[in-house]
């Protein structure tokens, strides 16, 4: 991890996206720039949030611990986005595990510094409102998904968002659960996309050889929203 303020790459970043306007207030001035490795946690289970981040570059994924022990793969999330808004709204009072799948780049607002002007922004609150919406609407989809269509369909989608650099390595066990299927029926149609020359099997898990059979597959469900789109409509004007 790597901490950057009042820094050119700061003003890069903020530059390129269209995060200040979100805000009435000059956020600006509560504003980091952290670079995350892949697999580094860019939030901790049960922590207390220090900061509202929002993804400018990478992929993360969301995991929970059940009240058994087992830790859980919730969802994942692609730029732009928020993460730590549930805490903010005070759903969660501490952090869930949000791992960053690739290397991310996230700007990061200080809580203690600007948590009240945040909850009492008209703009930024009516931008995390769209979000939250569209985001809803997307988890909506996803679930009407996995009662409608069949494993191959739904684990196409789900190699294509578990291996944006062609090599998909989540563990058997994290993806039966997020699926909804059991560990053996996984296992088969992994070894089925791998006779049809879809995947390789490597060492460390399973190199995309056909990844237009895979968005061919995903295209056939015909619904959804990826978490990268949720911003593309979004008024930040008061």
């Amino acid at each position: 991890m790597r901490i950057l303020h009042n820094h050119p790459e700061v003003q890069n970043a903020l530059s390129k996206s269209n995060f200040l306007d979100i805000f009435t207030f000059d956020a600006e001035a509560y504003v980091k720039l952290i670079h995350f490795d892949a697999d580094d946690e860019i939030t901790k289970e049960g922590e207390v949030p220090e900061y509202l981040f929002y993804l400018v570059s990478g992929q993360a994924k969301l995991f929970i611990t059940l009240p058994n022990g087992k830790r859980t793969l919730i969802d994942f999330f692609n730029a732009p986005c928020f993460i730590g808004e549930m805490e903010l709204l005070a759903v969660h009072t501490h952090s869930r595990s949000v791992q960053a799948l690739v290397p991310c780049v996230c700007l990061a607002l200080s809580l203690d510094g600007c948590r009240e002007q945040l909850l009492s922004d008209a703009r930024f609150l009516r931008t995390l409102s769209t979000y939250l919406g569209n985001k809803n609407m997307r988890n909506v989809a996803s679930l009407a998904e996995t009662k409608t269509y069949p494993l191959p369909n739904r684990l196409a989608s789900f190699i294509l968002l578990a291996a944006p650099n062609g090599h998909y390595r989540e563990m058997h066990g994290n993806a039966a659960e997020y699926l909804g299927v059991t560990y053996r029926h996984l296992l088969y149609v992994l070894a089925d996309f791998v006779k049809k020359g879809y995947l390789g099997k490597s060492s460390s898990g399973y190199t995309i050889l056909n990844k237009e059979a895979l968005i061919k597959l995903t295209q056939a469900m015909h619904t959804g929203l990826s978490v990268s789109s949720l911003f593309a409509n979004m008024d930040t004007k008061e």
